[in-house]
């Protein structure tokens, strides 16, 4: 079942119609048949009582002797007169369609000569013996019937008449009618349900793709601009719902910041009067080892501050020069001894400057530390940009591969607090890549080293 229903709201919607419509349809559908059977009974039964009409019309008009060859002059192919000296006292036994078929029979034979003194109507068949039935309305292209007939005359004599009558060679087409029945009711009608369901659903659904994109926006970059609230009402308040959400967890976010800037200003004092008083009241040989802890504890609040700070995007796109960006930063680091190697070169990138300059510093930096130097490669695109960044250190082992992207988390013993890292540079960088609608993948190379790519996507092709 999961495999034909369809992932889209559109297409279930569309589903739900056609196949509500269908079995509406269906049911409808047994009207038509009632009245294609009544249709197709008419002519047969009309021009069957008709034709009998005028030959009792004809016989009561004759004598009785001359009445013998008169009914064989009158009988031939579909009728056959014979004289009877008294009528059947069977009861005919006919079923719902024939009795239909039999009152049509007789009501147009009375309209036809009003003067016959009594009728039985023995047999009224239609397509001979099908009548009523699905398989006979569909493959006969001639609707006839077959009419046994007692009637008695103006002197009370009876005669008796066997009729077989069709439709004179008018077909009624019963599968080409059904052919374009099906067509125009159902395939037709699927059709434009379908069409207008996609376009409804459509219409109705823009509102809410803007949520959506919406949403996904405020998971990159916190500031997006707020989500317009027409459309619907329903909509409407979803989208005042939205941006009340959106502006309730700025105000966290701020409150938060504020919050450990506080704390960081109210720790460092402490910190500073605990360097002073280790000048003074420890002993020399235990100085440095106070020094240091103090030293870790500082870099702590300033990693923590840093990492809340750049766990969001503030700034506005723009159009980054990357070769420029990476040519910096290797001069950077040219300039404290370490070796960076940049291959390829890129289109300018639309950006967040400061942060994209921010998270290649820290995958770089974390090349350096643990892997000897670090080799850039530029991958250009119309659709993404790849930059690729290589050391040759002894890499992560390949369960730790998507732990080291959370905060805090450092591996033992390589990459210990004593090294100087706190476990935020490449979470740091993740977040800016996913405010790029980007990702960074990490794997370990078969030789040696780790291998860092950051996949940045260009919305529009190459800039």
């Amino acid at each position: 079942m999961k495999r034909w229903w369809p992932q889209s709201l559109s297409g279930r919607l569309a589903i739900i119609l056609v196949g509500g419509m269908l079995a509406a349809q269906a049911l409808t559908g047994t009207i038509w048949y009632d009245m294609r059977y009544g249709k197709a009974i008419e002519i047969p039964s009309r021009l069957a009582a008709t034709r009998l009409a005028d030959a009792l019309r004809v016989l009561d008009h004759t004598a009785a002797d001359a009445r013998a060859p008169l009914m064989n002059a009158l009988s031939g192919p579909g009728l056959q007169l014979q004289a009877i000296t008294e009528p059947d006292e069977r009861t005919a036994h006919l079923d719902p369609n024939q009795a239909a078929a039999a009152r049509l029979f007789e009501q147009v034979l009375r309209a036809r000569h009003a003067g016959i003194p009594d009728l039985r109507i023995l047999r009224a068949d239609i397509d001979e013996g099908g009548a009523g039935s699905l398989r006979s309305m569909l493959l006969e292209p001639y609707p006839t019937g077959h009419f046994v007939v007692q009637a008695a005359l103006g002197d009370d004599s009876w005669l008796q008449a066997d009729i077989h009558e069709g439709q004179a060679g008018m077909s009624t087409a019963p599968l080409a009618a059904t052919s374009d029945y099906l067509l125009r009711i159902y395939v037709l009608r699927a059709a434009a349900i379908v069409l207008l369901a996609w376009l409804a659903v459509r219409l109705v659904m823009k509102p809410l793709q803007r949520l959506a994109e919406a949403a996904e926006q405020l998971g990159d970059n916190i500031h997006s601009p707020p989500l317009d609230t027409g459309g619907p009402l329903e909509v409407r308040k979803a989208s005042l719902a939205f941006n009340a959400m959106q502006r309730r967890l700025i105000n966290n976010i701020a409150e938060r910041t504020r919050f450990l800037a506080a704390v960081s200003h109210d720790l460092r004092s402490p910190i500073t009067r605990l360097r002073l008083r280790t000048e003074i009241a420890v002993a020399p040989a235990q100085q440095e080892r106070f020094r240091k802890d103090l030293d870790e504890m500082d870099a702590l609040i300033s990693a923590t501050l840093h990492l809340v700070q750049d766990s969001d995007v503030h700034e506005q796109l723009q159009l980054v020069d990357v070769n420029s960006l990476l040519s910096s930063l290797r001069l950077d680091f040219g300039e404290i001894g370490a070796v960076v190697e940049v291959s390829g070169v890129a289109a300018p990138l639309q950006g967040y400057a400061h942060s994209l300059k921010r998270c290649l510093q820290n995958i770089i930096e974390n090349a350096i530390r643990y892997g000897e130097q670090a080799t850039v490669e530029v991958i250009d695109t119309a659709e993404q940009l790849r930059i690729v960044v290589r050391d040759r250190g002894s890499g992560i082992p390949e369960d730790e591969l998507a732990k080291v992207l959370e905060p805090f988390y450092r591996l033992e013993p390589s990459r210990s607090a004593s090294t100087g890292g706190f476990g935020l540079g490449l979470n740091i960088a993740q977040t800016v890549a996913q405010a790029h609608h980007g990702q960074l993948t990490l794997r370990n190379l078969p030789q040696r080293g780790l291998e860092v790519t950051l996949t940045l996507r260009r919305p529009a092709g190459r800039a």
